[in-house]
Parts: C-alpha cells; sequence; structure tokens
C-alpha cells in the first residue's frame, strides 16, 4: 500500500493480481488471491464478490476523481487464505442467527420451536456454505443457499434463503430473504457483519472518526453469552470509546447508523430500507480489534442469543420475510 494525497490507494496486487477472462458491460470473473471472484464496475466504484462462496462481497473501492483510491470495504491485500469465511473483511453473510446462541448457557445451541436443541455455529451456517447462482448481470447478482445434511440437522425446516446484491454507484444494496415452503412457522434473526476501512487516511487513527447513531438501550456483550446494560451513549461518538466494542445498539429512533470524519465529511451510512417491518427490529453491533485496519458497524435483525431471548422473527407458511440494507457515501 502507498499513499496519494492522504488516500490508501491500493497497490497492484489488490487490482491487477488476477488473470482476466469474460468481461461483459463492467462485469468481469478474475483469478483474485487464487481464488476464482467476480469483479462489478459501476461509475467509479468497483466491488469484488465470490456469489458461491458464502455470498460474500470482498471489497468495494472508489476511484476518485484525483486518482486515488478509497477502500469503503476492508479486504487484507495480501491474504493468502483461499478459505475466505476465515478472513477478516468484506460482508459475511449472517443466517439464519447473527451472533452466539446459547441454551441454558451450553454455547451453540439453541432449541427450536419443537422443544429439540441443536447445534449453531456461531452467526450461524450461511458464511461457510455453497450458493447456487439464480442471476448475475451488470448490476449485480442473486444467488441461493445449498443446504446440506448438516444445515439442515441444525435447522430442520422447508424453506429457500436467497441473497441479492444490486450495486449503484456510490452504494450498494444486499436483501436477504427467507421463504417459509413448509407447514410450520421459522424463526429467523439474520444480518451483516461489514468491515469498514477505518481509518481512511494513512495520517488518521480511529480517534478521528465518528460514529453516529440514535438507541435507546445498549448492551455489552460479555464472555458466555450475558450481556451487560450500559448507559445509552451520546448519539456521536468517537470511534476509540471503549464501551463501543461488543456493543449492541436497538431501539433506535431510525434504523440508520453513519461512520465519518469528526467534521461529518466523508461519510458512510448503513440504514435498513427494506422488509415487512422495515426499521422496528434492526440492531447495530460495534466491534473490533486494537490496531485492525477495519471496524465493524453491524445490521443484525435483533439482539444476539434471538432464539432464547425471544426476539427472533417467525415467518409463517407460505410466506416470505426480508432484511435489505443500504451502505453508502453520503
Amino acid at each position: 500500500v502507498f499513499i496519494k494525497q492522504n488516500f490508501i490507494v491500493l497497490t497492484e496486487r489488490h487490482c491487477a493480481n488476477r488473470k482476466e477472462q469474460t468481461k461483459v458491460s463492467g462485469m468481469e470473473r478474475v483469478n483474485y488471491q487464487n481464488v476464482e471472484i467476480n469483479r462489478w464496475d459501476v461509475g467509479p466504484s468497483t466491488f469484488l464478490a465470490s456469489p458461491e462462496k458464502g455470498a460474500r462481497l470482498l471489497n468495494w473501492h472508489v476511484n476518485m476523481s484525483d486518482g486515488s483510491v478509497r477502500d469503503v470495504i476492508h479486504w487484507p491485500e495480501n491474504n493468502e487464505n483461499p478459505q475466505l469465511q476465515k478472513v477478516h473483511g468484506g460482508i459475511p453473510i449472517l443466517f439464519p442467527f447473527a451472533g452466539a446462541c446459547f441454551h441454558e448457557g451450553k454455547e451453540n445451541h439453541w432449541r427450536g420451536p419443537d422443544g429439540e436443541v441443536r447445534q449453531m455455529p456461531l452467526h450461524g451456517f450461511a458464511r461457510d456454505s455453497e450458493f447456487a447462482v439464480r442471476s448475475i448481470d451488470t448490476a449485480g447478482f442473486e444467488v441461493e443457499l445449498v443446504q446440506t445434511e448438516a444445515s439442515k440437522e441444525n435447522y430442520p425446516f422447508e424453506y429457500t434463503f436467497t441473497v441479492i446484491y444490486h450495486f449503484l454507484e456510490l452504494s450498494l444494496q444486499i436483501s436477504l430473504i427467507l421463504e417459509n415452503e413448509g407447514r410450520t412457522p421459522i424463526p429467523w434473526s439474520a444480518g451483516l457483519h461489514p468491515y469498514f476501512q477505518v481509518p481512511w487516511r494513512k495520517d488518521l487513527s480511529w480517534r478521528e472518526h465518528l460514529l453516529s447513531l440514535e438507541a435507546k438501550k445498549v448492551f455489552q456483550y460479555q464472555k458466555g453469552g450475558m450481556m451487560t446494560k450500559i448507559a445509552p451513549s451520546a448519539s456521536e461518538m468517537r470511534l476509540d470509546e471503549p464501551n463501543l466494542i461488543n456493543a449492541i445498539h436497538y431501539e433506535l429512533k431510525n434504523p440508520t447508523a453513519e461512520l465519518s470524519l469528526l467534521n461529518k465529511e466523508e461519510a458512510v451510512r448503513i440504514s435498513e430500507v427494506g422488509g415487512a417491518e422495515s426499521g422496528t427490529r434492526t440492531s447495530f453491533v460495534t466491534w473490533s480489534e486494537n490496531g485492525a485496519p477495519y471496524y465493524c458497524v453491524e445490521p443484525w435483525m435483533s439482539p444476539p442469543n434471538a432464539p432464547e431471548n425471544k426476539t427472533a422473527k417467525l415467518v409463517p407458511p407460505s410466506a416470505r420475510d426480508e432484511f435489505t440494507i443500504e451502505i453508502e457515501l453520503a
């Protein structure tokens, strides 16, 4: 990485370390870090994604008018791990439950509506799953989760889970759609785990960045699944605020969070924009690691451990539910 006019600029490895294949009007199949993915160029934005492997966006960067490049979604340019689900970067899909599930203190377990206790991995199993491509074009793609015997054992329902990406010049939309094809209600509480590139410029730190959101309730996530209630913070908080790590913000005034510089410039806005009850259930989880080049502001349908806390949404038989998030440069 080198710096041009204070912006983080991608090296040749991040932009050209790939074998170009078929290119159709701004979309191409490429080999990137020894993995076959897709690349979209939409106006000044470039999106790198792996539709088949976890339906995962890897990187979103914007080509600035001065010739520099701004990363919006972080992906490590020196990554050598072909298992994308193991990498801290991109936007992992969290389904069927965001966060860790506990049943009577037993981690990674949940009790279904039938009373049976089953295993459930951290953040669910979608990020580790294969997806089948339904459609793909220059505007984005639509994929369907390929269910396995393990996923059926952990989540024994008749359903179709679909992820739709829509790429725009300065924004993207991600829709998570659950369709109930069975005869019993299906619980779910999905989410997204975007890794935002922070700090945005090499001469800055978390201290020079601001998180803006308004929540009536805030909990600190503790080891063992416990959540400690803390006083709601101000609607604007610097990212170096310790209480932001592992914090769950809910009962929001608006289903929107915003990352920006202290002067409110260069903002990235995360909003829920679709769904049967858009804006009434969204929670934001904030998390990162010391010294990391990213900061996560994660939109979830509800707080963690949704089955035990009874905050999961039930999708009735023959019905569908949708959770759509827009991330935009404001």
